[in-house]
């Protein structure tokens, strides 16, 4: 089995080698950066499955080097490292397509999770590019919204959607249940794989990034917010406008 690389942008020293320590068990190559220059050189000369972005470093912050990242390498999953009181960088940088965050201080084992949850959505999206499904379970169609497991993309009205791997997962689950109606606590339990709360901003901001580029094609919300209880998918709203 390919081992994942990881790399760690922290200006900190000592908090880099930390995290490097709690991350041993996971048998990843661990790569270290402490700017977003020096990170931005290694992410052009390796390939990485997922990177540990502190979002205060000197010079270039780590919100701009997450967009940097999801325009040039989308494939890459990002999981921002940020102080327990800054909401809103966290809204930012789910905005900006971080596909996660945690917040410092944080327990190993809750890091060591979030980690396994993205490189497994990264090697399901490897294994979905490598091998074709079956014909039954090849693609979803629901009115203009096609969804292709095996190129892992998504078209509304014949027109290709670009998605995060966060964002492909979240919309499969929601086509696989139309009409079904999740709360926040549910989504992150099956897509991101949390079985605990807080992290309600998580889901809030995937589903507005879905929902804003899918309206650039689309006048529908078909991503319906169910108030007091959370959301679903209407494929009545996915027909020909």
């Amino acid at each position: 089995m390919r081992q994942e690389k990881l790399l760690i942008v922290e200006d900190d020293r000592a908090i880099r080698q930390l995290i490097s320590t709690q991350l041993h068990c996971l048998n990843l190559h661990i790569d270290e950066a402490s700017s977003a220059e020096a990170a931005i050189k290694k992410l052009a000369s390796s390939s990485y499955g997922l990177v540990l972005l502190d979002i205060n470093l000197p010079q270039m912050d780590g919100l701009s080097l997450c967009r940097k990242i999801k325009e040039h390498y989308p494939s890459i999953a990002v999981i921002l490292l940020t102080a327990l009181s800054s909401d809103m960088d966290r809204v930012i940088g789910l905005e900006m397509g971080a596909d996660d965050y945690i917040c410092k201080p944080f327990f190993a084992r809750e890091l060591q999770a979030r980690i396994k949850t993205q490189l497994r959505h990264r090697s399901q999206l490897i294994a979905a590019q490598s091998h074709h499904e079956d014909s039954a379970q090849a693609a979803i169609q629901l009115g203009e919204l096609h969804i292709e497991f095996a190129s892992h993309q998504a078209f509304l009205a014949d027109q290709a959607i670009n998605l995060t791997a966060t964002e492909f997962d979240l919309l499969v689950y929601f086509a696989k249940h139309p009409n079904h109606v999740f709360s926040r606590q549910q989504l992150l339990d099956q897509v991101w794989g949390y079985q605990h709360s807080g992290y309600e901003h998580t889901v809030n901001s995937h589903i507005n990034r879905l929902r804003s580029k899918f309206e650039q094609h689309h006048p529908a919300n078909f991503i319906e917010t169910v108030w007091g209880v959370g959301y679903k998918l209407n494929p009545g709203q996915l027909s020909a406008s």
